[in-house]
């Protein structure tokens, strides 16, 4: 029963490849992040939630600082932060 399962999920990721990216982005970004989470942006993508660090130093693909700490993965700059006091800082 569990080697169904297992095969069932690896074929669902070879079918869908959003699925694969969202089991497998686990990074050293994640366990910096304090928040958890994801949305999905107006071009249909997953994008990480904003989130605090742990060390307080931006997070590899950030794209923004909000003015409440938070950093933001934000793929477009319209919108980004809007719930977290507006952008401080663009990173890039």
């Amino acid at each position: 029963m569990r080697l169904l399962g297992s095969l069932l999920f690896a074929v669902s990721l070879l079918l869908n490849p959003a699925i694969a990216k969202q089991h497998t982005q686990s990074s050293s970004t994640d366990n910096e992040l304090i928040e958890q989470g994801d949305y999905t942006n107006s071009d249909g993508q997953e994008i990480h939630r904003p989130a605090h660090t742990k060390s307080g130093n931006a997070p590899d693909g950030a794209s923004a600082q909000c003015r409440d700490g938070t950093y933001s993965f934000s793929a477009h700059r319209r919108g980004t932060c809007s719930r977290h006091g507006g952008v401080a800082e663009w990173l890039n």
